[in-house]
């Protein structure tokens, strides 16, 4: 019993120890961090996320069932206008005149 709490100690000490280190190279690492490169790059990613957004609105457009159901009635409208007899036709709001 006084074994295992001699080796938890011991592992809590060197946990604490290597965060220590992981802390003050971090701190190290940003010491001359410069804020405005930083900005820069911010700007930068917002401007190619709303590009790259923009493009996947344009291409899930070209492939979205409403188009594709709008050109399907189309054509239906237009073969079912040659087959009406000539003294009928359709008008833009689907009455007969």
């Amino acid at each position: 019993m006084l074994y295992s709490s001699l080796a938890i100690a011991f592992l809590a000490l060197i946990m604490s120890l290597y965060a220590g280190v992981r802390v003050g190279q971090y701190i190290q690492a940003t010491k001359d961090l410069d804020w405005q490169a930083i900005a820069n790059i911010t700007g930068d990613i917002a401007a190619t996320k709303k590009t790259i957004q923009t493009l996947n609105n344009r291409l899930n457009g070209m492939h979205s069932p409403n188009l594709a159901n709008q050109e399907l009635m189309l054509q239906l409208l237009q073969n079912k206008q040659k087959q009406v007899p000539n003294g009928n036709t359709m008008n833009n709001v689907g009455k007969w005149v």
